[in-house]
């Protein structure tokens, strides 16, 4: 018995994948609700059991929003940037809303920065070890 494999046919299309790939809803979601975490996290330290205030209200929207753009825009470049790179990203965004959200609790600069460095820093190296290990 003979056994063959079916080849095209000359002048047969060929189907193309699509250039761009689908936006899925994870896309704008899930910065979306990171952004009204960090925002409520910021309103509720800054409030520190007091009054509800307007200006309390815009620091929470204007920090949730500041940081949901930030990581919009880092999910949408992520897969054109190296495995270090994105790494990086991942750890720099992480220290700059930590250490953000230390100083609203009226810490030191020095702290915020020693403690947002610090966790960033952690985040850097759990992310590139997580891309590495699934890179291609």
């Amino acid at each position: 018995m003979t056994t063959h494999a079916t080849l095209p046919r000359h002048g047969a299309r060929r189907t193309r994948a699509p250039a761009r790939h689908p936006h899925h809803a994870i896309g704008w979601a899930l910065p979306l609700v990171l952004g009204v975490i960090v925002g409520f996290w910021a309103f509720f330290i800054r409030r520190d059991g007091g009054e509800t205030t307007g200006g309390l209200i815009w620091l929470g929207v204007a920090s949730g929003a500041a940081f949901a753009v930030l990581c919009f825009l880092l999910g949408r470049i992520q897969g054109r940037l190296p495995v270090e790179v994105r790494a990086a990203a991942y750890g720099a965004v992480t220290a700059i809303v930590i250490g953000y959200l230390f100083s609203l609790h009226h810490h030191t600069v020095l702290a915020s920065t020693a403690l947002g460095l610090g966790v960033g820093a952690g985040v850097t190296a759990y992310a590139y070890y997580l891309f590495y290990t699934r890179s291609e």
